[in-house]
């Protein structure tokens, strides 16, 4: 399923147009990567947490070459699923 026909799939449950359920699903996506911005976490009772996961720097091999490289420490999103989503899975 890509982002369109998600948008048709919302507009459908919702009974809202689709160009409504494309500006709800953006601002759920921007409030969404807002927050994980600035540092807090988003929790969806029963869907899952969205969180940001520290990386630490690391030393690598540039696979072409096999010379070692330092890889610089980063901020990486995460989502770990809730047990309603995980049961409604299985």
């Amino acid at each position: 399923m890509n982002k369109s026909d998600l948008v048709d799939a919302i507009a459908d449950s919702a009974g809202l147009s689709k160009a409504d359920a494309g500006r709800a699903l953006d601002a759920l996506v921007d409030t969404i990567t807002g927050a994980l911005k600035s540092g807090d976490g988003v929790s969806l009772v029963g869907f899952g947490t969205f969180s940001v996961r520290d990386r630490a720097a690391r030393t690598g091999r540039n696979p072409r070459t096999g010379e070692t490289i330092q890889i610089k420490a980063s901020k990486n999103p995460a989502f770990k699923a809730g047990k309603a989503l995980k049961d409604a899975v299985n």
